[in-house]
């Protein structure tokens, strides 16, 4: 009998893993025979290594020069492909050696085997971290979403040796397992926000948010359009007005073995597909990434898929809030009045400013816990895109602590964020006339005043927004940011829940 299957016939189901986490890696004293490259460090001074077979003014002829980012490919025949990895002669901390790690894993694309002792030339670096970014950098940088293609652009990546010495093998075997289950996290996250959204409805982001805390050891529950009208969250159902799709919102909960340490909330925007309702979006470049517009649920799903692995000491509970938001007949229209989880009221100025109107429901029911702090995350504002481009995520908090520990996370995970302000003197803007609220500011501190709108629904507990509208996805690789969607914040946000310490109030 034919497995059912999930999907409207015609569709295909993705697989359940990519082909870069199925990736072996290892740790070996030497290359290994079956390698199909091998990456070389050369710096852009000093001694060339015997590996790469040419000396400097033979590499300068051929225009390389050692520089960061550099790579020259080396056939040799009968024999692995020697590339040679440009590491300048700064000295490599461990964002610049993650860079390394990906820019050979992209020279060597057509390979399937590649081995590399690039975690041993960054002296300043422990050898657990050194493991760590270059495994990172390589099952990043080898990320493709190729599953609806007939013909594959690149061979799969099979297995990464990291070669070291006797002394580091124990060290960067733990790095190296990290790295994968950091990757791991971040690849989930660009499986999700890649796939299209006639196939990840918000009923299949559900059921597959199930599929994860059973193989993950997560608590889940999850409350269709019946539950959600029952607790009185207004928002997600008023954005889901006009869909035919029905909307689900997944509460996922991690709790260690032990005492816990503190409890962390996470909200994710879970926008399947944005047509920008009513107030239909005008840019056809625009609306076809909008199926991204669930990538901050995208990122909480896949932050919680590891924290078992990652044996983190806190408690994190996760809220996906899920649903489309689609013009019809029934679509919510401007002037309406929504009532939110927490009987806050919010007048409609637009429907295209639906993402805050779902995570203020998911971010009144964090605060009911009474966690010790909450973030949430979502492609919230163009303005945010305006002002910091494709390389920098806005944050915004009401809790200076609690932001230098994002900080932190964000420098240790090398996904660069901006603190933005969080100036009262705009929370006028969002005022209505005959609600408590309005759901549109003016548009010049557009990024402000939503992160104003969400504020209103934490009850003072300390709180950090992403909006990650410019960083969700990148329209050419670079480094280990694959094309396409990014995975964004959901290496930074294992990592902030597994050093998470409850900030004082």
């Amino acid at each position: 009998m034919a497995k059912k299957s999930h999907y409207r016939a015609g569709i295909s189901p993705a697989p359940s893993l990519t082909e870069s986490l199925k990736a072996k890696v290892s740790i070996a004293r030497a290359v290994p025979s079956s390698a199909t490259a091998i990456g070389v460090a050369v710096g852009s001074k000093g001694a060339v290594p015997r590996q790469i077979g040419l000396d400097r003014d033979a590499l300068a002829a051929a225009g390389f020069e050692g520089k960061q980012g550099q790579t020259l490919v080396i056939p040799k025949d009968g024999k692995a492909v020697v590339i040679a990895v440009g590491v300048g002669d700064a000295g490599l901390d461990v964002a610049k050696l993650r860079d390394a790690a990906a820019v050979f894993a992209r020279a060597a694309s057509r390979q399937s085997h590649l081995a590399t002792g690039l975690a041993d030339v960054a002296s300043g670096v422990a050898p657990a971290a050194a493991a760590q970014a270059v495994t990172e950098g390589v099952l990043l940088a080898r990320y493709r979403y190729e599953q609806r293609k007939s013909k594959k652009s690149d061979a799969p990546l099979q297995e990464l040796t990291l070669v070291t010495t006797a002394e580091r093998q124990k060290a960067e075997a733990a790095g190296a397992k990290l790295g994968q289950t950091m990757a791991s996290a971040a690849m989930l996250a660009r499986d999700l926000a890649n796939a299209p959204a006639m196939e990840l409805t918000a009923k299949r982001m559900a059921e597959i948010a199930e599929e994860v805390a059973r193989a993950c050891g997560l608590a889940v529950e999850v409350f269709d359009k019946g539950d959600l009208e029952k607790m009185g969250c207004g928002g997600i159902l008023g954005v889901n007005a006009g869909s035919t799709e029905p909307p689900r919102m997944v509460k996922l909960t991690y709790k260690p073995k032990g005492k816990s340490k503190g409890h962390l909330a996470m909200v994710g925007k879970g926008i399947m597909y944005d047509s920008g309702g009513i107030n239909l979006k005008p840019a056809q470049g625009m609306q076809l990434f909008m199926k991204m517009d669930m990538a901050g649920a995208a990122a909480v799903l896949g932050t919680m898929s590891v924290l078992r692995d990652l044996d983190c000491p806190n408690t994190v509970t996760a809220f996906l809030m899920c649903t489309d938001n689609m013009p019809s007949g029934s679509a919510t229209k401007m002037g309406d009045v929504l009532t939110h989880r927490n009987g806050k009221t919010v007048e409609i100025h637009n429907t295209d400013a639906e993402g805050r109107l779902i995570l203020a429901d998911g971010l009144a029911l964090a605060a009911e816990m009474k966690p010790d702090a909450i973030i949430n995350v979502g492609t919230l504002t163009g303005a945010i895109f305006a002002a910091l481009g494709e390389h920098l995520t806005g944050v915004f908090s009401n809790h200076d602590s609690f932001a230098q520990q994002v900080q932190a996370s964000a420098d240790r995970t090398d996904e660069t964020i901006w603190r933005m302000p969080l100036d009262r003197r705009y929370r006028k803007q969002i005022d209505s006339a005959i609600a408590d609220l309005k759901n549109m500011g003016d548009a010049q501190p557009g990024s402000i005043t939503a992160a104003l709108y969400l504020e209103e629904f934490v009850d003072g507990i300390p709180w950090t927004h992403f909006d990650i509208c410019g960083t969700m996805k990148l329209d050419a690789d670079d480094a280990w940011r694959s094309k396409g969607a990014t995975g964004v914040c959901a290496r930074l946000f294992a990592d902030l829940a597994v050093n998470f310490t409850p900030p004082k109030r």
